[in-house]
């Protein structure tokens, strides 16, 4: 069983890689618009079916940004770490494997928390000190913080409508709070889990 385990961990290490390598290929406008030939073709033929997979999930997407390929590499990295947790131990416990799922799961959404923390900060400061919101950084800062300061403020206001910097206080503490809260409970579970005897 460790080999086939290890040989599993290393094919989706490298699958992981080329789905990487694709996301940062997507970021350059000669691979958009079907430069770089043959070898990038064949790339989008083995990652697109994967990533359009996640994609279709629109709670990741937030204005301009899309975290499906975050959200796609973050569940081929649990995968991964419990391929080679097995090929490391040579037994599967659920304790073992819900610990790693629990803490990659964690892992992926305290990234996203923790962007979301700096997105509104940044808008914060960008308020407080009036600066022109219009110019290309600060509207794609703007298109980021809009959907997660309305859902936050709808949560604890409803349809009142509420003061623009006082939302995004609010939200920000929240994400805050959420960082700090959701960190100390997957530590405690994880503590937890580990000791399981199955």
């Amino acid at each position: 069983m460790r080999p086939t385990m290890n040989f599993l961990a290393a094919l989706t290490g490298c699958y992981t890689f080329l789905i990487f390598v694709r996301v940062i290929t997507s970021w350059f406008s000669g691979a958009r618009d079907g430069g770089y030939g043959r070898p990038l073709e064949i790339l989008r033929r083995i990652t697109d079916p994967y990533l359009s997979w996640w994609s279709r999930f629109s709670f990741l997407r937030a204005g301009y940004l899309d975290l499906s390929p975050i959200a796609g590499m973050a569940f081929l990295s649990l995968l991964q770490n419990i391929f080679s947790t097995v090929a490391q131990t040579g037994e599967i416990r659920a304790g073992i494997i819900l610990f790693i799922a629990l803490s990659s799961i964690w892992s992926a959404l305290s990234f996203i928390i923790g962007f979301f923390i700096i997105v509104l900060v940044l808008r914060g400061i960008a308020f407080v000190t009036n600066r022109n919101v219009y110019n290309g950084f600060w509207r794609i800062i703007d298109t980021m913080s809009q959907p997660v300061l309305y859902r936050i403020t709808r949560i604890f206001f409803r349809s009142r409508i509420i003061n623009y910097l006082s939302g995004l206080i609010l939200s920000t503490l929240t994400l805050i709070f959420l960082f700090i809260a959701g960190g100390i409970a997957v530590r405690i579970a994880s503590l937890l889990l580990r000791r399981l005897p199955f």
